[in-house]
């Protein structure tokens, strides 16, 4: 599953693990997104949809 917004194109995005002592490893941010069917353009489409723009379309 590719973990991107239809709507938006939010991505992955990376940072790092910094532990007590102050030791730094990389790791990676997923983006929280779900499969629903939503309206773009005046038609309906099927695709993978953030938190951020489903509760933005609920809204309106």
């Amino acid at each position: 599953m590719s973990r991107v917004c239809s709507i938006c194109g939010k991505g992955q995005a990376s940072g790092n693990n910094v532990s007590h002592s102050n030791r730094k490893t990389r790791r990676t941010f997923k983006v929280n997104v779900q499969k629903v069917s939503f309206i773009q353009d005046g038609k309906e489409k099927n695709g993978y949809v953030c938190a951020r723009c489903l509760k933005k379309a609920e809204r309106a």
